[in-house]
């Protein structure tokens, strides 16, 4: 593994801080405009057309989106102060928010919609801030749990749209162009590797588009009406400042979309930095700050403009990676490419024009493809009987209470429409549960050191005494010690990676979990208190785990589960260690 970070740090070709020509600047940004344009906007054609909107205000939501792209695009390569990351991120529309887009459209129209965009867009701002303080209840349980259920949400209504067709056209021309669009995308996928991965999608549209065209269901029409150069007819949709029963209905599952694509811009914040250097570098948690508060400039601009939200690209990673680019010269054209196109209707409407069917099985794929993240989201830091019951439970509850089975008519006229919605539903039950799990757990022991070998004998007498009170045989004392050996050296590693002189803190909690412990292991620079230089949840694991593979080896053997977070300036690693065997 080590060898192959090596070898893709030595490939690149254009570090952030160094200027490639303009040609190349150019001819790249062309490129990541060809492959993320139709995902960008054939997201806002499934939410409206399956929301029933009309078609002018679809021509000014795409619209409003390629310039909200562009813009939050450019911001994330360039950085304006605290906002943006400083590399090449690409911003577009998510399928995570289809669902609750289409619903506040069906409940309100544009201008619900845009208040909801808005009102989370601040509260993402906060979150940037302030995530970390929410570490213990927004777990990767309940994020993966949340991610599951736009699946269950959003699958319905594509099935729906998965059959529309002009009337008149052949009974085979849904399933037909659907058919082939999903066949060859999974072909491409399952099969193709590098560039041609990457084309996959769009390769799959393109064929389902061709096989429409066969069943004229492709809307050349819409094609020839689009002016070349101009601004949509329909115009800015406006605002609904009533605050009714739908906007407080609503509000809560979108501050949970939003949450989720926080959390998926951290992780593709860290990951951009590591694919964007020739030398190996400690991660700028300043930038994966940034990056978090460029989406939710990139949010709060898409209410503005009365358009569906937007988040980062994770294929921003596998690009680097592929092309050896990194610079941020590429980011900017990118951002001036994007809000170029948005002012040239007739590109937007070869998009709109594909059918529905195409659209439908192209999500389809997208959707599947995003239920299983949210899967490897739940198990990535292990995975024992109370974290599968949370799942469990709160997944199947948001299933019963999008089908309406759990008697929703008898919870009265606020909260019914709040549990309708089954990620909504599903998810509070996942954030309950865990908060019960946290609440009636014991109280945590605490000792407070610096981050050295000599910490040893006071975490060894620590954790001695912690194993007494629980009573505790020799056997289970031991292996508390060994997982706190091990975690000590993979914290020593990486304060050594991340080139840090200074002293460090650490504080080591420990606590009764169900029949074993749970440690929680935190260093942070020696000044000022520790919490509060916890700033940012900056990945979904570790920053460079080739490095301590065998640290974190032996740890997982020693462990049911193991998570190891990045902080601004922290490292916080959870461990989760069954305890001695009923009458052992």
């Amino acid at each position: 593994m080590a060898a192959g970070a090596a070898d893709t740090r030595q490939a690149i070709r254009y570090q952030p801080d160094e200027t490639p020509p303009y040609g190349v600047a150019i001819g790249l940004a062309l490129q990541y405009v060809v492959l993320t344009i139709a995902a960008i906007v054939i997201t806002v054609a499934i939410v409206v057309r399956a929301a029933g909107g009309t078609e002018s205000y679809l021509a000014w939501a795409s619209f409003a989106v390629l310039l909200v792209s562009g813009v939050t695009t450019a911001v994330q390569a360039r950085r304006i102060g605290r906002i943006g990351a400083g590399y090449v991120l690409l911003m577009g529309t998510s399928g995570a928010f289809i669902a609750v887009s289409v619903t506040a459209l069906v409940e309100g129209g544009p201008g619900l919609l845009a208040t909801l965009v808005i009102a989370s867009s601040l509260f993402q701002f906060g979150l940037s801030w302030k995530l970390a303080l929410l570490r213990r209840i927004i777990t990767p349980v309940v994020a993966g749990t949340v991610i599951m259920l736009i699946a269950v949400t959003i699958m319905p209504l594509l099935f729906d749209l998965l059959r529309q067709v002009p009337e008149g056209a052949s009974p085979s021309a849904a399933p037909v162009t659907a058919g082939v669009t999903i066949l060859a995308i999974i072909l491409i996928v399952l099969r193709a590797g590098g560039m041609m991965r990457l084309w996959g999608p769009v390769i799959g549209i393109v064929v389902g588009c061709a096989a429409g065209i066969a069943f004229g269901i492709y809307d050349f029409g819409r094609i020839a009406d689009a002016r070349w150069v101009g601004l949509p007819s329909g115009g800015w949709p406006g605002f609904d400042f009533t605050f009714g029963p739908a906007f407080w209905t609503l509000l809560p599952t979108f501050v949970f979309v939003t949450l989720v694509g926080a959390i998926e811009t951290v992780g593709d914040a860290v990951a951009i930095q590591r694919v964007s250097w020739r030398e190996k570098r400690a991660t700028d948690f300043g930038a994966v700050q940034g990056a978090v508060a460029a989406d939710g400039l990139g949010n709060l601009l898409s209410g503005l403009l009365g358009t569906v939200p937007n988040t980062t690209y994770s294929s921003s990673i596998s690009l680097a990676e592929i092309t050896g680019v990194a610079a941020r010269r590429v980011g900017v054209c990118i951002g001036v490419t994007f809000c170029v196109l948005a002012f040239l209707p007739k590109v937007a409407a070869v998009v709109l024009a594909i059918p529905d069917p195409v659209l439908a099985a192209y999500g389809l794929v997208l959707i599947a493809i995003l239920f299983v993240i949210g899967m490897r989201v739940v198990v990535q830091d292990g995975i024992d009987y109370r974290k599968a019951a949370i799942v469990g439970v709160s997944f199947w509850a948001g299933v019963g209470f999008q089908e309406g089975a759990f008697f929703t008519e008898n919870l009265g006229p606020r909260l019914a429409p709040l549990l309708e919605n089954g990620m909504t539903a599903g998810g509070l039950v996942a954030i309950l549960l865990t908060a019960l799990l946290e609440l009636t757990g014991s109280r945590p022991l605490r000792v407070e050191t610096t981050l050295n070998v000599e910490a040893l004998p006071t975490i060894r007498n620590f954790l001695d005494k912690f194993s007494i009170r629980r009573k505790w045989p020799m056997e289970m004392s031991d292996r508390l010690l060994q997982a706190a050996e091990e975690t000590l050296l993979l914290l020593l590693e990486q304060a050594a990676r991340d080139e840090d002189d200074g002293d460090r803190s650490l504080r080591l909690l420990a606590r009764k979990w169900g029949s074993g412990a749970e440690l929680e292991f935190i260093a942070a620079g020696g000044e000022g208190n520790i919490q509060d230089q916890i700033a940012v949840l900056a990945s979904h694991g570790t920053a460079e785990p080739q490095e301590h593979e065998l640290s974190l080896r032996i740890l997982r053997h020693l462990a049911t589960s193991v998570r190891h977070q990045k902080y601004h300036d922290a490292d916080i690693v959870t461990l989760h260690i069954e305890g001695p065997a009923r009458g052992g």
